[in-house]
């Protein structure tokens, strides 16, 4: 009778606080947003609250609210949480110039995140990187080929990374203004482009024009996109500790951009300002600045163990405790996770919302348009599948996992590699045969090469996989602290290419994987034609396939420059952006940045050529296909500024993709707002239009002047 007892008065407990809880303003989701976080900042004690800012934000189980763990990645899929979409890798998807393609991919990978958690939840598992708040994408400047982690990025032109990154966060995000899908994050703020053994030390000095027009562009546009989160660096930037500065958090994002989302810090990036900067003296005054500069969230422990002692100490007060909470919980409350689970419009996204058909369908496509062809030696390619009998598959990354995901990677079990692509496309008739060829460091042995000689093509894909480059501590097998220090391939690829050339008289079709820029004049007179796959995703074998046998034209471009030398350019830890990418280095390179070859041929014709009307440049283009094959041109618009002192060579400001079957037209209309052209004066502090003549040109890439044109700006 005494443990009937219990339970009843149990039950009776649980059912009153659980009406409680229902009644709390903060569980009302009618009330606004900020009715809710100050009701939840009232029933929160200090203590509760101090538990709430780590990245493992406690439980309080007194009020309902179960643990929650912040850390997710996404930044080309749901990443590091089981079955997900695997798509390109960020630089592949730059490489496509389809900002609407990569919405929608956004799109797609938030649909799986509510699924994955709508599962894991259902389970009560709050594990990481099965949560809502991602820590994507990834917006830093890939200025030097070197950095590792480039491959993360949208390339090295500000434009082009604020364009697509705005594409992945509104998709991540959603459309609903009060409601969010799920949480994007702009990172790393700011200046951080390696090199990645100094990571956790090294100042980045830069002057204010080079930060505001190449290293904050993009964030600033993201900011203005709404974008939920952004993440401090690990870095100083002139002196100052990213995630304590009062320059880059407060007076910049907060008070100048006006940012309504929280800032989070990159991981144990605050145990670095007292460890490794050796900026503040000790965790507790760390924990002070960090709150005080407008950190909200920690990737560490940091706040939770100190941020009591600050207070303590009158470093902070209660108050600021509360201004540091409440941005987190708006994007909680934003997310619904204070919402009776019936409400979400995605409580029915479940396992058929994860890895279905159209979700594969948007991989492959978005791997076929980021793929870029670079070389295609007497029009070698598309290859007729019906005429070829016999096909030769060689190279350690033909059948590589690694080859297609990346870093930062989901895993999917419907992966295709190229092999299994190429033989899935010419069907059981055609004979196919595959082997390894050459490992990453013997020389001298090698596979394949009789067999690719009794072959009618042999493809070879060598280059790269993300243990060699990468992020300090995955690159587990670079040389250089996950950092590159050469622009050349793997000497035993070199070697064996060499020999395949030598042994086989029939045509070589090479394919590279690579996350950035590499030494192509090396290996070019050795293959008939050129690939460049990135690291392409799950369905990177079929998208190959689309392409190497025509059912695809390649419309890929470079979002990075391909320099001779890693010798043409400054010192990998000089953050002056003179004599940096397109837009600032004048001396002869491999490839262009935006430069990508199709099967067929586009001709450019002005159809109104531009003019300033009000607060915008409007013109319009006539693009036509005059080649054999239907395919997609990537129109580029760049601006060459009046001479004065620190101005870029030239800047892209606009771009669009066309699709046009053979002999087909379409007039492609451009607007680029004054305010683009703007610079920032040193003198003046602040942005300034310059005056004078201004040049525009329209074609395939930064050096393909196809069209031009001249504008006055008074």
């Amino acid at each position: 009778m005494k443990y009937l007892i219990l339970i009843f008065l149990l039950v009776v407990n649980t059912s009153i606080l659980s009406a409680q809880e229902n009644h709390f303003v903060f569980r009302n989701a009618n009330a606004t947003i900020q009715e809710r976080v100050d009701d939840l900042l009232k029933q929160l004690t200090l203590e509760e609250k101090i538990s709430l800012l780590g990245y493992q934000s406690k439980s309080v189980p007194r009020l309902g609210i179960p643990a929650y763990n912040w850390w997710n990645e996404a930044l080309h899929g749901v990443a590091r949480a089981g079955n997900a979409t695997v798509f390109p890798q960020a630089i592949g998807m730059a490489a496509s110039f389809n900002n609407e393609l990569l919405y929608e991919c956004a799109n797609v990978i938030s649909t799986e995140a509510r699924a994955k958690y709508n599962l894991s939840s259902k389970n009560g598992n709050h594990l990481q990187y099965m949560g809502l708040t991602f820590w994507s994408p990834n917006i830093n400047i890939f200025r030097d080929p070197r950095w590792g982690r480039g491959q993360e990025t949208y390339g090295e032109d500000p434009f082009l990374t604020a364009t697509m990154g705005t594409a992945f966060v509104t998709g991540l995000q959603g459309n609903d203004p009060l409601h969010l899908k799920a949480a994007a994050c702009a990172k790393h703020f700011a200046v951080h482009s390696g090199p990645e053994k100094d990571r956790h030390h090294f100042n980045a000095v830069v002057n204010e024009k080079d930060l505001r027009e190449t290293y904050l562009y993009a964030f600033k546009k993201l900011v203005d996109a709404k974008v939920e989160a952004v993440m401090c660096a690990y870095n100083r930037v002139n002196g100052e500790p990213c995630c304590t500065s009062h320059t880059l958090l407060q007076n910049i994002l907060h008070n100048e951009w006006n940012f309504k989302g929280h800032v989070v810090t990159d991981c144990w990036a605050l145990q670095d300002i007292y460890t490794s900067h050796k900026s503040l003296p000790d965790a507790v005054t760390v924990a002070s600045a960090a709150i005080k500069a407008g950190v909200n969230l920690d990737c560490s422990n940091l706040l939770q163990d100190d941020v009591m002692k600050a207070i303590q100490q009158r470093l902070l007060s209660k108050e600021d405790v509360d201004s540091a909470l409440a941005p987190i919980l708006r994007t909680q409350i934003k997310l619904g996770f204070f919402d009776d689970p019936s409400l979400s419009p995605y409580k029915n996204y479940g396992e058929d919302s994860v890895t279905n058909p159209y979700h594969r369908m948007l991989a492959r496509k978005m791997a076929a348009q980021s793929m870029v062809l670079l070389k295609n030696k007497n029009d070698i390619l598309p290859l007729d599948k019906n005429k070829l009998r016999q096909i030769m598959i060689v190279g350690p990354n033909a059948a590589s996992l690694d080859a297609l995901i990346g870093n930062y990677h989901g895993v999917s079990d419907k992966t295709v590699n190229f092999v299994e692509g190429i033989t899935a496309a010419v069907g059981s008739g055609t004979r196919v045969e595959y082997d390894m060829g050459c490992d990453y460091k013997d020389t001298s042995k090698f596979g394949g090469i009789w067999a690719a000689s009794n072959a009618e093509v042999t493809i070879a894909v060598l280059g790269l996989t993300p243990v060699y480059e990468g992020e300090e501590g995955d690159a587990f097998l670079s040389e250089n602290g996950a950092d590159r220090n050469t622009l050349s391939l793997p000497a035993a690829h070199i070697a064996y290419l060499k020999a395949l050339r030598k042994g086989t008289k029939t045509p070589i079709v090479l394919v590279i994987t690579s996350g950035s820029a590499v030494d192509i004049s090396e290996i070019a007179p050795y293959a008939d034609a050129i690939i460049l796959a990135w690291y392409p995703g799950e369905e990177g074998g079929n998208a190959l396939a689309d392409i190497l046998f025509g059912k695809t034209s390649p419309s890929g471009h470079l979002p990075v420059t391909f320099y001779n030398s890693l010798s043409d350019l400054p010192a990998y830890d000089n953050y002056e952006m003179k004599g940096r990418t397109y837009r600032y280095f004048n001396g002869k390179v491999q490839y262009p940045f935006g430069y990508g070859l199709s099967y067929t041929t586009f001709d450019y014709t002005w159809k109104t050529k531009p003019v300033v009307k009000k607060d915008n440049i409007t013109f319009s283009v006539e693009i036509k296909n005059t080649g054999k094959y239907d395919g997609d041109e990537v129109a580029q618009v760049f601006v060459k500024y009046p001479e004065k002192p620190g101005m870029p060579l030239k800047e892209l400001k606009a771009f669009k993709r066309v699709s046009l079957k053979k002999g087909e037209a379409a007039i492609v209309d451009f607007s680029v707002p004054l305010s683009e052209l703007k610079k920032w004066d040193l003198k003046k502090n602040n942005w300034q239009l310059y005056p004078g003549d201004y040049q525009i040109f329209v074609g395939s890439n930064a050096e393909d002047q196809r069209i031009i044109s001249s504008i006055q700006i008074k």
